[in-house]
């Protein structure tokens, strides 16, 4: 299927950073970005929370938006956008479910347990199950190089034990913003090396 008029225009107002264009296009794609991760870690046999499956959608418009959409301007419209837009959902969700698979496979994350369905319970000497950091001395380090806003959400995620609601509730955020501010938040952590 080749590319439409309307598709072609939302990108085009998307990149040029028109007002309401990036509304426009989630309302448009923003249920097929949710499909593509949901069939992914289905076809891989990895059953997702919901936290879990909104931190990879997330993690996917991160990657539609990384170095000024330099993925949507790569687009030559030989196919359909959403054709495109499924190769990069499938590529990031299925890099960032391996990821997460192996951080669970060494106990730095929860793993991907069924809705309703709690994990076994971490052993007292093993890293916090629930991807929370353990170590409050590196959660300090980390707050102090975070805008404010993400470093909130980090203090009240791993040190307070809130869960995304909580904090969404408590902060007056979007519950859907938290788990891209944490994305945001490990990023650094990974880039200062702590």
């Amino acid at each position: 299927m080749a590319l439409t008029d309307v598709d072609r225009g939302l990108l085009t107002r998307c990149l040029r950073q028109t007002p309401g264009a990036w509304e426009e296009f989630v309302s448009r794609f923003g249920g097929l970005l949710v499909h593509v991760v949901r069939h992914t870690a289905a076809a891989r046999s990895v059953p997702l929370s919901k936290d879990v499956e909104e931190d990879v959608v997330a993690d996917v418009m991160l990657e539609l938006l990384a170095d000024d959409c330099a993925a949507l301007r790569r687009f030559e419209g030989r196919s359909s956008l959403a054709s495109y837009l499924t190769v990069i959902a499938r590529r990031t969700a299925v890099r960032e479910l391996a990821e997460r698979r192996a951080a669970a496979a060494m106990g730095h994350v929860e793993g991907h347990a069924p809705p309703g369905v709690k994990p076994a319970p971490a052993k007292a000497a093993a890293p916090a199950a629930d991807g929370r950091i353990a170590d409050r001395e590196q959660v300090e380090r980390l707050l102090a190089a975070l805008p404010d806003r993400d470093a909130e959400i980090v203090r009240r995620y791993h040190l307070q034990g809130e869960s995304y609601r909580e904090i969404a509730a408590g902060m007056n955020v979007p519950e859907n913003s938290i788990g891209p501010a944490l994305s945001r938040a490990r990023q650094k952590l990974r880039d200062l090396g702590l």
